[in-house]
């Protein structure tokens, strides 16, 4: 018959090997998750299971569309704030017996048709379009989800009465809300429509943040926390707002693109920013008449706001897909 594994003191067991030798069974399985680098997967390198946020950023670095999409914002976000590291000349500096002409050493770019360099316009109209799409999200984000959040919260009478105020603003169509309040708007500044889009837009985050809230505040561990007398502040911010978070950032990051794309729609219309200020939208617009005969003045603006666009859609697609418990 076989030899039984005979028991140590301690209560672990010796497996006997065919040369008489032992394998201590239990250290040998010991040492073997001691050995597995960042331990079984969902836990971090001490073996304690990662949060969500902590799960999410380890996905996410390892996500080609997130480190593409992330350098090229990197990279806007710098020339937005430093125009000059890769543009030295002025963006208002116009010569007209150059207008309309093609690529020239130091233009690579070429002029519109005012004589203005295309290429260091393009470079400053970053700025401008960054602006306007941050500010404009946070707007958005930060009123969206205090307005949202609440009426998850509370529920009743608060709750009806924000759903119909949302049912209203949703039927205003955006572009055609801009041409009618923006119209009657003279400033020259980015921030009457970064005001026009979190006029509009935080419906969408109110809703979002209101079913993300709802769903969070039914766990066990909210209930859990009502039952030990926790106030409702207390639960707020400690246990639903982190929680409920993850959809809102999600839908505010995708937000962010569109709203670039919104505000360079409104400039074409000629309702969003105005001149002198430098925008992409500016100069597509006044690039239209001149598309026969000058095709680079709009195929510069046009593409780096291309660009911009996609890249932050590719992030919140990658944010979406780390932060969705069902995509795993």
């Amino acid at each position: 018959m076989p030899e039984q594994p005979q028991p140590f003191d301690d209560g672990r067991a010796i497996n006997h090997t065919g040369a008489g030798g032992g394998t201590d069974l239990a250290m040998d399985e010991g040492e073997t998750l001691e050995k597995t680098p960042g331990g079984p997967q969902g836990t971090g390198p001490d073996n304690k299971p990662r949060s969500l946020w902590s799960d999410a950023w380890h996905d996410l670095r390892r996500n080609p569309i997130f480190i593409v999409s992330g350098l090229i914002i990197v990279f806007l976000v710098v020339i937005a704030i430093w125009p000059q590291l890769i543009a030295s000349g002025n963006p208002l500096d116009c010569d007209l017996s150059k207008a309309q002409e093609g690529s020239q050493p130091g233009h690579p770019f070429g002029f519109n048709g005012q004589g203005c360099d295309v290429y260091t316009r393009t470079v400053y109209g970053a700025r401008a379009s960054v602006q306007v799409g941050v500010f404009a999200t946070l707007g958005v984000t930060l009123l969206g989800s205090v307005l949202g959040g609440l009426a998850g919260f509370y529920g009743g009478a608060w709750d009806g009465f924000l759903s119909r105020i949302t049912d209203v603003f949703f039927a205003i169509p955006v572009v055609l809300g801009g041409l009618v309040l923006l119209s009657v708007v003279s400033a020259n500044s980015v921030w009457p429509v970064i005001g026009f889009m979190v006029l509009l837009g935080w419906p969408q985050i109110s809703r979002i943040a209101r079913g993300s809230v709802i769903t969070v505040k039914q766990n066990d561990y909210v209930q859990a926390a009502r039952a030990l007398g926790a106030s409702n502040s207390r639960m707020l911010l400690r246990h639903i707002s982190p929680n409920a978070l993850a959809p809102v950032i999600v839908v505010a990051t995708i937000a962010l693109g569109t709203y670039i794309a919104l505000e360079a729609t409104l400039s074409f219309l000629g309702v969003g920013l105005k001149p002198p200020t430098v925008s992409w939208g500016i100069d597509i617009s006044s690039a239209a008449a001149y598309v026969r005969n000058a095709p680079h003045m709009l195929l510069w603006p046009s593409g780096a706001l291309a660009i911009t666009v996609l890249a932050f859609i590719m992030l919140g697609d990658a944010v979406r897909d780390a932060l969705d418990p069902k995509l795993r």
